[in-house]
């Protein structure tokens, strides 16, 4: 079973059996953010975090599935330069016309530097409003500064 495969099964039994991301994030002990992203092949698990997470979804993994649960990933799920997905455009599209601006202000504030997506936290909320629920995502990484050599 290719890593691929894997994912596919997690998402199929995860949806059979009417499970949250979040419900199974706090049977592995993190965050729905950061468990979604490994169940979905972006982060590694350790072997605990694997059992845990496929007592939550209602899968036996087999020693060969939380081996490719525990496997370093190959990050960068898309498959395409310009994703095709609606919501994943979007959140691209919010980077073509923004990015530009995230970066002057993070460089005013900070300098020369990046924001690591390794020291990294994202939040995702859903906030009620009567002209229709809003989604919020938050951000925060450590910064990392170029250094001079």
């Amino acid at each position: 079973m290719t890593r691929e495969e894997l994912t596919e099964k997690i998402v199929a039994y995860k949806t059979l059996n009417g499970k949250k991301w979040s419900e199974i994030a706090e049977a592995v002990g993190q965050s729905k953010e950061w468990t979604t992203a490994a169940l979905l092949g972006q982060i590694s698990l350790t072997k605990e975090q694997a059992e845990k997470a496929g007592a939550a979804i209602g899968i036996n993994f087999s020693e060969e599935e939380i081996a490719q649960l525990m496997t370093v990933p190959y990050r960068g799920s898309l498959p395409s330069s310009v994703p095709t997905d609606p919501l994943i455009y979007r959140l691209y599209e919010i980077v073509m016309v923004y990015g530009t601006t995230m970066k002057g202000l993070i460089e005013e504030e900070f300098g020369d530097g990046i924001m690591s997506a390794i020291d990294f936290d994202m939040d995702i909320t859903r906030i009620p409003d009567p002209k229709g629920d809003r989604v919020q995502v938050t951000m925060s990484g450590k910064f990392l500064p170029y250094k001079s050599y």
